[in-house]
């Protein structure tokens, strides 16, 4: 049923692998696949994975940094799965643990790893334990509890009549019995000490007062009894001479006495020493082993760092799904891991928190436009991009701004004005041309605008004035056309509808979402469900989703950059450009140390 199960490394050197019988393809595709889009970006929180028809369950060995990948038909429900993958990294561990402690590419490519045979043992006791796994059935009613019971038992009596009568009747001995006065010695209170003389009382109260404030074991101290010193003359006589008695104010307390309601100070012998630990080796040597290499992080260990972690990204706008899934994905990378010399958990897990965020921010393809617009030059077709985003996040502002880099980079620029729905957006993208056709004038340029704004008015189809800006451009020889969409909410579906049409109709050659970064938690859901529309309006099998990011307002939020890793965790692609200011200058590229580093600061 298994298509291939391998074990590698994490620099990529494969120690062993199987692959099932009658199965053809490689299974190098979606190993791959798993290792590009979740072990290195850092989305390693849920072991499983899927790619086209097949399902992959994968765990990591952090002490000796091996993955083991396990690969079945999707449609296939093993139930076993898990624990075979656990039992294969078990036995491959205790055979190779010597050649495994030998670190190093050459060591592993010298070894030959067998492990056939142990694989089919585990492999065939997996399979014959889910087949011979008993079929729980309903029980019978004549199997259950309730059937054993008889119609009596089952009848309630309203307060117990007989209980009352027999307590009627007790009720008048025991009322006389409590009118017969005690005697002094034996007086009973009603609070919960039944049947105690006050000098037990006394005593019992003493006992409490040196168990809460004693530092000495838990089992209760026993004490001599002591008698009620007494201001007569005859009472120091009768008192036990272990047990020494002083005359003390209410608002005194020295310490290694205990002060009493009868105003005496009694002096008790101090409290035994606790026993050694057994095996402690001293104290000194525990405390330093602690801090040494010699501890393998469990998730106990981790899960109060990871908890305030959490808290301190939900703080700097992080999402409060996303923090969770990072610091699960972080816990899963450090577990088994040894720690090195001198070094707390605190800080084993700060700096691997702060390792996946810069993995995250760095993208796993690389988005640059200059060589993409020169390489459409070279095949004679403009470069197409497309904006798209909610509501007043600023797309034509941050359109603006590209366009006066790239005309500073030395390309010509078409604007298709797309926004045939708000007021007034014609005009904004048209003032914006004009002013950086006055930046640059056409005279430098050869008499020719190096801006120019393609528009049809308001109320017409997006598609089709995008489709005709894009020929316009290719027949005049522009460089690059930039595509200006409404801004729409992820919730209004015939607006979403419209944007799918315009990029799966005109097939641009980079989609950007704006976003602001003033966003949390709304970030995720604006993402999750544009790509969505994208994929669900789109006519081909492969749909053509966002391919980067542009975060706008990212100087007006200070150190609360969490938006930048909601959005890249989200979708996977990289940030492009980010706007810090409202001049066309303020556009800079996204630097992930400088944000991680903001995103940590306390």
């Amino acid at each position: 049923m298994l298509d291939f199960f391998t074990i590698f490394s994490k620099g990529g050197i494969v120690l062993w692998c199987f692959q099932g019988a009658g199965v053809k393809e490689s299974f190098t595709g979606p190993v791959n696949a798993l290792i590009r889009s979740v072990i290195l970006q850092e989305r390693s929180g849920s072991n499983s994975f899927t790619h086209e028809r097949q399902s992959l369950k994968y765990k990591l060995d952090n002490e000796f940094e091996l993955i083991f990948v396990v690969g079945f038909q999707n449609i296939l429900t093993l139930t076993y799965v898990d624990k075979f993958i656990d039992d294969v990294q078990l036995r491959f561990r205790d055979r190779y643990k010597n050649e495994l402690v030998q670190k190093g590419a050459l060591m592993l490519l010298n070894n030959s790893f067998e492990f056939e045979d142990d694989f089919q043992r585990i492999l065939r006791e997996a399979e014959e334990s889910s087949r011979t796994r008993s079929t729980t059935y309903m029980r019978a009613f004549q199997e259950s509890e309730k059937s054993k019971k008889t119609v009596k038992s089952m009848i309630e009596t309203k307060g117990g009549d007989k209980g009352k009568e027999q307590g009627g009747k007790k009720s008048k001995s025991s009322k006389k019995e409590l009118e017969k006065p005690s005697p002094p010695g034996q007086k009973t209170l009603q609070n919960g000490n039944q049947g105690l003389t006050q000098e037990e009382i006394i005593q019992k109260k003493r006992e409490e007062f040196i168990r809460k404030h004693t530092a000495g074991p838990t089992e209760k101290p026993s004490l001599p009894h002591i008698q009620r010193g007494r201001r007569g003359g005859g009472g120091s006589g009768q008192r036990n001479k272990q047990t020494k008695v002083f005359p003390v104010f209410d608002c005194l307390c020295m310490p290694g006495f205990s002060f009493y309601a009868n105003k005496h100070l009694v002096c008790l012998p101090p409290p035994p020493p606790p026993p050694p630990k057994k095996g402690g080796g001293g104290g000194g040597c525990g405390w330093v082993k602690g801090w040494v290499g010699s501890k393998s992080l469990s998730q106990e260990d981790m899960e109060p760092v990871l908890e305030k972690m959490k808290e301190h990204l939900i703080a700097k706008n992080v999402a409060a799904e996303i923090a969770s899934q990072l610091c699960d994905s972080v816990a899963k990378k450090l577990e088994g891991k040894v720690m090195g010399t001198f070094t707390t958990v605190a800080s084993t897990v700060k700096q691997a928190l702060q390792d996946s965020l810069v993995q995250i921010l760095q993208p796993k393809r690389r988005v640059d436009i200059l060589r993409d617009v020169m390489e459409a030059q070279s095949q004679r077709r403009p470069f197409v991009i497309t904006f798209c985003g909610v509501n007043g996040v600023g797309k034509s502002t941050n359109l603006a701004k590209i366009s006066y880099w790239l005309i500073e980079n030395g390309f010509t620029v078409l604007i298709a004005a797309c926004d045939t729905f708000r007021a007034g957006a014609v005009e904004q993208l048209r003032t914006h041309q004009r002013r950086l056709n006055a930046l640059h004038p056409p005279e430098k340029h050869g008499g020719q605008p190096v801006v120019q704004l393609y528009e049809k008015g308001y109320g017409k189809d997006a598609a089709g004035i995008a489709m005709e800006a894009i020929a316009y451009a290719r027949n005049q020889a522009f460089d690059v056309v930039l595509v200006d969409t409404a801004g729409r909410m992820q919730d209004n579906a015939p607006l979403m509808t419209a944007l799918a049409k315009l990029i799966a109709v005109n097939m641009p050659d980079l989609v950007l979402f704006v976003g602001e970064a003033l966003v949390g938690n709304e970030a995720v859901d604006q993402l999750v469900k544009f790509n969505q529309a994208l994929a669900d309006h789109s006519m081909s099998e492969k749909p053509r989703l966002i391919d980067g990011i542009v975060l706008t307002k990212f100087d007006t939020i200070d150190d609360k950059v969490g938006a930048a890793i909601s959005m890249t965790y989200i979708t996977g692609q990289p940030i492009v450009f980010v706007g810090t200011g409202q001049t066309y200058n303020d556009l800079r590229s996204l630097n992930a140390r400088a944000v991680v580093g903001a995103l940590m600061k306390a």
